[in-house]
């Protein structure tokens, strides 16, 4: 992975120190509230509803057991014990002192880490695959595009105060793992005609209260041309987007107001000036940011008798193990979804096993999904069954990835000072409602998402199940969406109907999986095929019986 040079500390360090002036500024009195808060959101810095919350960087998911065993030294010395993984890839900490935040920013530094851009106007931290490097269906591994956009984007002077937030996810598959249509900017990698690599490249996807998926603005770019040509894309959003309503600022309601069409006009024409005047990449820093991302010294594969399965660890391996480039490998994902427990935490014992893991089995080598757990990409097959039996240990060997209690969820109004309802508890008991292993298993994959707000920070519009909380006159409401899709074929999901209470939500989930194994072909076709071969109706129909349809009307 990639390590800081003398530069990346200087400044990382500076930063720091410069945060804990502002902070002291703020404590005395001589900084308002209202006059902190620009300085605070550019170090990641939130004010929840209960306490101040930190949001520290993981660029493109990726980590070491150093840095893991920081985060878990932080959450252990400045927190409550635990930290909370996002859908973003960083990891956040909801209890921190004020005072302290700077003594924090300092102790990630050391292990080059930081806040910065995780929050406020500016290009957010840099999301990836986190299957990068060991995806057997990789046309390339992303991560040294991540970086090297990561380094062009870090305190751009042209892009620090831009209309809206801005987010980049790349992808170096043809399959989409990084939700990139549903991102400001989406990379995936591609192949031309003379199959050379380069980037499709997509703009103007976003969740939040209007949901769009990106629409393709460049169907093939050459490596070489990605500065110069995501420069021209945020350029002509610097300019163009709008700044008199932060509700319409994001570059998707720039694209939807003005055409893709037109866009792709103003970035082409803004693209030919920066290619003259753009100073080139260096070869020599591209070479060594790849350096940096060069795969591990993989073991040879060994002629050894099959081992004895468990019947547990058949089951975590049928779930949480994916294919490897090598065929004696695996990529082995760690859940973060115990049944009854919060999606994305881990205690700060759970994220040193898992350094320890990573060193020992697994080439120090650690991924974030957006999904909210932790993979282990580089795996000897030979080695899970002891990972397995250490996870079990520590309650981390649920076998559930890619099922119906594999919930991503938001902190929501546990936490959310912006959340107009809960969704850690929603998420706790459909999980909890559907514990039994085999009956997961037999629903098939499903993606169910959990939103507090509209701000859809849990994703829920890509769900193939969608929840979303709102207040409804004090009383919190739960709208469904379904068919919601984050991937290759990306859509927004379509709303069901009315709310549901909160009493009454986990049981009109139940009635959505009856319906659909009521009405799929075979065990084989999943909720979102059935849905997309069906229609709604048959599922609107399970959610609103016909005496209650008959009530609402």
């Amino acid at each position: 992975m990639y390590d800081y040079t003398d530069f990346d500390r200087e400044f990382v360090n500076a930063r720091v120190e410069e945060f804990r002036e502002q902070v002291e500024r703020r404590l005395t009195g001589s900084l308002s509230e209202e006059e902190f808060l620009p300085l605070r959101l550019r170090n990641g810095l939130y004010l929840q509803l209960h306490a101040y919350m930190l949001r520290v960087a993981i660029p493109y998911g990726t980590l070491n057991s150093r840095k893991m065993r920081r985060l878990a030294d932080v959450a252990e010395k400045w927190d409550k014990g635990y930290g909370h993984f996002t859908t973003r890839q960083n990891i956040q900490y909801n209890w921190p002192k004020l005072r302290e935040v700077p003594d924090i920013l300092l102790a990630l530094a050391d292990v080059g880490m930081h806040a910065i851009q995780t929050s406020g106007n500016c290009i957010r931290n840099v999301t990836a695959d986190h299957f990068a490097g060991a995806a057997a269906d990789e046309i390339e591994d992303p991560r040294p595009t991540a970086e090297l956009i990561r380094q062009w984007s870090t305190d751009h002077p042209e892009f620090n105060w831009l209309p809206r937030k801005f987010k980049i996810g790349i992808t170096g598959s043809p399959n989409d793992r990084a939700v990139t249509k549903s991102h400001d900017i989406g990379l995936r990698m591609v192949r031309n005609e003379a199959g050379e690599p380069g980037y499709e490249v997509c703009v103007g996807g976003g969740l939040g209260r209007t949901p769009m998926i990106a629409k393709v603005v460049r169907d093939f770019l050459p490596k070489e041309d990605l500065l110069p040509y995501l420069e021209a894309i945020l350029q002509v959003y610097n300019l163009f987007g709008r700044r008199d309503n932060k509700f319409k600022a994001r570059i998707k309601i720039l694209v939807h107001e003005t055409t893709i069409e037109v866009i792709r006009e103003r970035v082409e024409a803004q693209f030919i000036e920066n290619k003259r005047f753009m100073p080139t990449v260096s070869a020599e820093l591209v070479r060594e940011i790849e350096a940096a991302f060069a795969p591990p010294a993989f073991e040879p594969a060994l002629d050894a008798p099959a081992p004895i399965l468990s019947a547990g660890l058949r089951a975590w391996i049928d779930t949480n193990v994916s294919a490897h480039k090598l065929p004696h490998y695996g990529i082995a994902t760690i859940s973060l979804k115990p049944i009854g427990g919060t999606p994305g935490d881990a205690t700060a014992e759970q994220m040193r096993l898992i350094a320890d893991l990573a060193e020992e089995y697994a080439h120090d080598d650690i991924r974030i999904s957006h999904e909210q757990n932790v993979i282990l990409p580089h795996v000897p097959r030979r080695h899970l069954p002891a990972i397995y039996a250490r996870l079990r240990e520590a309650g981390l060997a649920t076998a559930n990835v890619g099922l119906i209690s594999d919930i991503i969820a938001c902190p929501g109004m546990d936490y959310c000072a912006l959340a107009t309802a809960r969704s850690i508890p929603i998420a706790q008991e459909i999980a909890e409602t559907f514990a039994d292993i085999d009956r997961q298993r037999d629903i098939g994959p499903l993606k169910i998402k959990i939103s507090g707000c509209i701000n859809a920070c849990g994703h829920h519009h890509v769900g193939h199940i969608g929840i979303l909380g709102l207040d409804k006159a004090g009383v919190e409401s739960y709208q469904v969406t379904l068919g919601g899709d984050g991937t290759e074929t990306a859509a927004v999901g379509e709303r069901a109907g009315p709310g549901f209470s909160y009493e009454e939500i986990v049981p009109a989930v139940e009635r959505l999986i009856e319906a659909y194994l009521d009405n799929r072909l075979e065990p084989g076709e999943d909720f979102l095929a059935a849905y997309r071969r069906l229609g709604p109706e048959p599922f609107r129909a399970a959610l609103y019986p016909r005496e209650e349809r008959s009530d609402a009307a």
